[in-house]
């Protein structure tokens, strides 16, 4: 079964978001390049954009989280228009109470995390980075949703 990964583009703060991201997932983050670690006669990189991220990857269960810092030379991203969320499926409420309440400091909460009317914990909110996130926790899948 393929595995989906989200992949996320930030204006210059992608380090910041995800040492957040790792403070509260924990693990190791399985990659970072810089723009520099690219740079060479055919890529050349402004001396503001060289220790911006082109790659971070941070493992979380059997899924990876990514993302890159968008270079200023094809314009911002624009953080209040997401289209998508991230949904984390937790294996516990105390699990969802964690990464809910880690995740969504700073940021602004959309539906508290509760129980919902459909029998799962859930909750959704915009972190202080504006990325967008669901926390659940199922009992009847145990997390593997």
């Amino acid at each position: 079964m393929a595995l989906i990964n989200p992949y996320i583009n930030f204006n210059g703060n992608a380090e910041e978001a995800f040492n957040f991201y790792k403070s509260v997932f924990g693990g190791e983050f399985a990659l970072i390049i810089r723009f520099k670690d690219m740079s060479g006669p055919e890529f050349t990189v402004a001396d503001n954009e060289a220790n911006k991220i082109m790659h971070i990857a941070l493992p979380i269960g059997q899924n990876v989280l990514m993302a890159n810092d968008v270079p200023e030379s094809m314009g911002k991203v624009n953080e209040n228009e997401n289209r998508s969320k991230i949904s984390v499926s937790a294996q516990s409420r105390e699990e969802a109470d964690k990464l809910f309440n880690g995740l969504s400091a700073g940021g602004s909460i959309e539906m508290p995390i509760a129980d919902s009317p459909w029998g799962s914990y859930f909750g959704m909110f915009r972190d202080k980075y504006g990325i967008e996130w669901i926390v659940d926790f199922d009992p009847k899948y145990n997390g593997k949703v």
